[in-house]
């Protein structure tokens, strides 16, 4: 299992206000931190992990988004597929790939692909069948 994420960023503020609405969709609550109040922290609402921290990195340096990193988060249906890249675009994202299909991963993979205010690369993603009407 996972532990914990971490996400750069160069704008603190701003980059909390985009993953309030991302992960407030995807069913995820924001949580604070004694140890460390400049990053924001979100967690599952079902579970104390994994976290997602966002935050100005450690060394001082500016946050830049690694080539080929990325951050998937697997959701239970294709519709916050949708509403959470909709959202995410709507906050201020760059599509990277709309909602589909992509069978060349398998039958029933249902992603979408987008970059957030710092230029890192997220996806979320349902691996479930289309659920009927």
């Amino acid at each position: 299992m996972i532990s914990h994420v971490s996400i750069g960023t160069n704008d603190r503020d701003r980059a909390i206000s985009f993953y309030s609405v991302l992960m407030a969709e995807l069913g995820w609550l924001r949580r604070h931190s004694n140890s460390n109040p400049e990053l924001a922290i979100w967690q599952p609402a079902d579970a104390g992990r994994p976290l997602l921290l966002v935050g100005t990195p450690f060394d001082g340096n500016a946050a830049t988004p690694g080539n080929g990193g990325m951050v998937a988060f697997a959701v239970r249906d294709r519709a916050t597929v949708d509403r959470a890249f909709s959202l995410s675009l709507a906050a201020g994202a760059t599509s990277e790939g709309p909602p589909g299909l992509r069978p060349h991963y398998h039958a029933h993979y249902y992603g979408a692909y987008f970059r957030d205010l710092d230029g890192n690369k997220l996806c979320v993603v349902c691996h479930e069948p289309h659920a009927a009407g």
